[in-house]
């Protein structure tokens, strides 16, 4: 499965959606900015688009309100390693009250993964930055065991962009 998404100011985000009106996009949006979705079983190339495979899927992305895409720039050498540890994830976020899905997200055409976690709302997240779930996803970080003390893994520093539909 792969998944596209463009992102710019929110009146080009309409103009896509009234461009394909029988599609099932997700538009959301922060401020001026939008971000449209969609998920295809075929590879499609659509102009303006960020192509992505999915490495891992768990819900149903038009469920979520809250989307929130952290932005993980990986070197070419860093690949392997980066997309074991997503594949021996715990899957803990799952279980967490208000959320509706995940998508781990490999670029196929810039250096950047995608973590896209989407919930009922933003507070729904915000719980779970507490919870003993995101402690434990997150428990090797800044450790000589965390992926993030690794050389040659992170070109440039990881960012997070939030939406709402």
């Amino acid at each position: 499965m792969e998944l596209y998404k463009w992102e710019g100011h929110r009146d080009q985000g309409v103009a896509i959606l009234a461009a394909f009106p029988n599609s099932r996009l997700i538009y959301l949006i922060n401020g001026e900015e939008s971000a449209v979705l969609f998920e295809s079983e075929e590879s499609a190339a659509v102009q303006g688009f960020e192509s992505y495979q999915v490495l891992n899927a768990v819900g149903d992305i038009n469920n979520g309100y809250f989307a929130v895409f952290n932005n993980i720039p990986v070197t070419e050498e860093g690949r392997e390693l980066f997309e074991s540890r997503f594949e021996n994830r715990a899957g803990m976020v799952e279980k967490e009250p208000g959320f509706a899905a995940i998508r781990v997200l490999r670029p196929l055409n810039t250096d950047t993964y995608i973590i896209l976690t989407l919930w009922k709302d933003e507070e729904s997240f915000k719980n779970w930055q507490q919870s003993q779930a995101y402690g434990h996803a997150h428990a090797k970080r800044g450790t000589e065991d965390g992926i993030d003390k690794r050389p040659n893994i992170f070109p440039r520093p990881s960012f997070v962009k939030t939406y709402t539909k």
